[in-house]
């Protein structure tokens, strides 16, 4: 009988590469959607799907993410119903054993998967989530500026959330590479939410999850607009949806563990936030009160920047307090035209 010619597949076919989603909201981000959806395609993670649900945009945004059908982009269209119904559709049509979720506005450096699938290959763990460094930025992504805090680490879920609401701490959206199994057991976006809520919605991906990987070496660049949908302003719904984000934080944490030092997290978490609903919104502002006195604490009349102490003496607290988010918002309006400017003079 003669020899029984045996094949041995290598090593790169006994095991495929794992599909990873990446799944982009849009909503009039004609700006922008073209760079977040070249970060997508620039990935040096091979097996990827690239999805970008348009949400009802007035401007060209749908227009642009159509152009780049021909490099297996997909792209559908809705009416507008907000970035959390956005990202539900999105991950309603993926197929990935990983999601990456990309904000239109964003962008991802080319090795960002690839880093944190090492990761998560070796903890043969679908539980286990990884987040990645940040950078914050207007236009010139070679002046991003990386902050690190007490997230920028290896952590058990409950110290994760803890920390996160103690220091009131913001991780970008796009930080985290999510298994489908964790992102199921998370459930869907909170679509009630139109501030906060990556917060809330994250909050819940971390406390289902087993632990928290950090990848110093993945990095993502974050926008930060004058305009961005995530300033509350004189927003009476986005009030709204901040105090919901926050009361649903605080409940994902207690569910974890109601200690005296879970208490005291979520207190400082309140006392962050007394400042969007005073005065405007002082039915809210009680709510928060009854929250603080739930975790045996209290709130004060949150207090403004010493800077505006002459404002309020001579024209009262609230004309102070708005004194303040004029000013905030017209720094952050000249840095970003002036980063504009630089940029443009590179091109």
């Amino acid at each position: 009988m003669g020899a029984i010619a045996i094949f041995v597949a290598p090593p790169t076919l006994l095991k495929m590469q794992p599909l990873v989603s990446i799944l982009i909201p849009a909503f009039n981000a004609q700006q922008w959607i073209g760079d977040a959806i070249k970060s997508a395609l620039a990935q040096t993670w091979g097996q990827k799907e690239i999805i970008v649900v348009d949400d009802g945009s007035t401007d060209g945004t749908l227009a642009i993410a159509r152009n780049f059908t021909y490099n297996s982009v997909r792209v559908v269209t809705q009416c507008n119903q907000g970035a959390a119904a956005a990202r539900n559709k999105a991950y309603s049509i993926c197929q990935g054993d990983y999601i990456q979720w990309l904000d239109a506005d964003d962008v991802m450096n080319p090795d960002k998967l690839t880093k944190q699938i090492e990761v998560l290959e070796r903890s043969a763990n679908n539980r286990t989530i990884v987040s990645s460094a940040w950078g914050h930025f207007a236009y010139r992504r070679d002046r991003a500026y990386f902050s690190p805090n007490s997230l920028w680490c290896d952590l058990s879920p409950l110290e994760w959330l803890l920390r996160k609401l103690r220091h009131n701490h913001f991780m970008s959206c796009a930080v985290w590479l999510v298994s489908r199994e964790l992102t199921n057991a998370a459930g869907p976006w909170d679509t009630r939410l139109s501030v906060d809520d990556d917060g809330e919605y994250f909050a819940r991906v971390v406390r289902a999850s087993d632990l928290v990987r950090f990848v110093s070496e993945a990095k993502v660049l974050y926008r930060r607009s004058p305009n961005s949908l995530s300033q509350i302003g004189e927003s009476m719904r986005g009030r709204e949806s901040q105090f919901l984000s926050v009361q649903l934080q605080i409940s994902h944490l207690r569910s974890m563990e109601d200690s005296e030092r879970t208490k005291r997290a979520c207190l400082e978490f309140l006392k962050t936030y007394a400042l969007c609903f005073y005065p405007e919104r002082l039915d809210l502002f009680d709510k928060l009160q009854e929250l603080a006195i739930d975790l045996g604490g209290d709130l004060e009349v949150p207090r403004l920047s010493w800077k505006y102490s002459g404002i309020q003496k001579a024209f009262g607290w609230t004309a102070a307090k708005r004194a303040q988010l004029l000013y905030n918002q017209l720094k952050a309006a000249i840095l970003s035209s002036w980063d504009a400017a630089l940029f443009r003079l590179k091109m």
